[in-house]
Parts: structure tokens; sequence; C-alpha cells
């Protein structure tokens, strides 16, 4: 479903350039839960912009659905965003003066969907993640942390995406709610078909991962867990899960 072929991504110019990502090679299946795991400044974020086409790599390919998604247009760019990937924020970027089903419905407004699908949509994908009843109609302020996430979830899975990109999808919730938060894209991953590449510094959420990628200094050092392989430069073994 994913495939990332020695993509490098470097920032400024002369002297004071800085590659972030390093001729790295990935590959991961339909309907896969990824983790992405190295210290800050390791490449981890950049990688996600580069899949989630908000920044352009300075060399190589990037595949998904066995689209090249560095030879789109502008235009055809903004219609993978909007179409193929889902983004799951840690801190939420809800939007405060719309509920929770309001929300979910935005994405798919953009998509051209009328209203009264669009709610049904919203509201079933907010049951789909386990938020009910009257919470569906409260504001982000008046949700707790881990709902707020799963309206976030839901708006993600609005428009029926292939890929689901989450940056630290946990991180600002306690262990309890965290470790929901974890199993629900790890279920909806398996269930739905939707590939999940999670960024995160939880040892916890990584270990509930299919794999584990692991970046430093933008360079892919190894994947661990069943599923194809990956390697990149300065690759380091690809070993199966106890």
């Amino acid at each position: 479903m994913l495939e990332v072929r020695q993509v490098t991504k470097s920032f400024g110019s002369g002297d004071r350039t800085v590659t972030a990502v390093r001729n790295l090679t990935m590959t991961v299946a339909d309907g896969e839960f990824v983790a992405i795991v190295g210290r800050s400044g390791s490449g981890k974020s950049t990688l996600m912009t580069l899949l989630g086409a908000l920044e352009q790599p300075t060399s190589g390919m990037i595949f998904v659905g066995g689209q090249d998604i560095t030879r789109l247009s502008p235009r055809e760019l903004v219609q993978y965003r909007r179409r193929s990937v889902g983004f799951v924020f840690q801190s939420y970027n809800l939007i405060p003066n719309l509920n929770s089903i309001e929300n979910v419905m935005l994405p798919m407004e953009f998509m051209g969907a009328g209203r009264a699908e669009r709610r049904e949509r919203a509201r079933r994908l907010l049951e789909q993640v386990e938020l009910t009843g009257g919470r569906q109609q409260r504001k982000p302020l008046h949700l707790s942390g881990g709902e707020q996430q799963r309206v976030a979830i839901a708006r993600a899975l609005a428009n029926k995406p292939s890929l689901i990109l989450a940056d630290e999808p946990a991180g600002n919730l306690d262990s309890q709610t965290s470790a929901t938060i974890v199993e629900l894209l790890r279920s909806l991953a398996h269930s739905e078909g939707t590939t999940v590449l999670a960024v995160t510094h939880d040892p916890s959420l990584a270990g509930q991962a299919d794999r584990v990628f692991r970046l430093e200094d933008g360079c892919l050092q190894a994947a661990n867990g069943p599923g194809p392989g990956a390697a990149g430069s300065g690759a380091d073994t690809t070993t199966s899960a106890p």
C-alpha cells in the first residue's frame, strides 16, 4: 500500500543544509499498524509530512496505492490530502466552536457530500470510536482529552482514507486513556484495512504496533515485527517479534 524508495529531504543550502531524512526506503502493507520511533530530531515528523504530501522530498519516490505522490500537480496533491490521508494530531486540532458531529462533518463538506449524508456518516463514525449520546453534541471544551482524540480519529476517517498519519496520538493522555486510543487505532487498521502510521515516544504504543520502524539521524535503522520487511540507508536487520 505504501512504498518509500530512497527518499531524502534536506532543508537550507550550502553549508547550512540539514538533511532530515536520508536515503530512506520502507514498505507498509494495507491494514498494518506501524509505529515510528526515535529521538527528537531523528526525522520522524519530517517523514510524516512527506507521506502526507505537506512537503516534497529532495529526491526519491513515495508510492501510495501504486501512485507516486511526488509527481502530482498542486491540484492533485490537494485531492490526495483530502481523499487518501487522515491526520491525527497530539493536540487534537478540533474546531472549538463546532460540536463533535460538526467537526467530523467538516472534511466531507470539502468533498461535496450532502448535509444529510455528512451528518449520518459523522454520527456512525463517532459511534464506531465509542463516542455516543449527548457527547456527540458537545463542543471540544466540554470533552475530556480522550474524548477529543476520539473525535479527531473519527474526523480522520471521514473521507474513507487509505492512510492515517498519527503524530503522538496519545501524547497528552493518561496511561489508561492512552492504551484505549492506541487499541482503537490498531483495531481500525485491522478491521477497516486502513494503514496507520503513528509517530511516538511511548514504548507502550510501539509495543502494540504490528511493526516498529526506528529512525536515527534521518536513517532507518531497523523494522521489528511480523509482516513485509523494510530497509534503508544504514539499515540493520529485520527481526520477528516474539
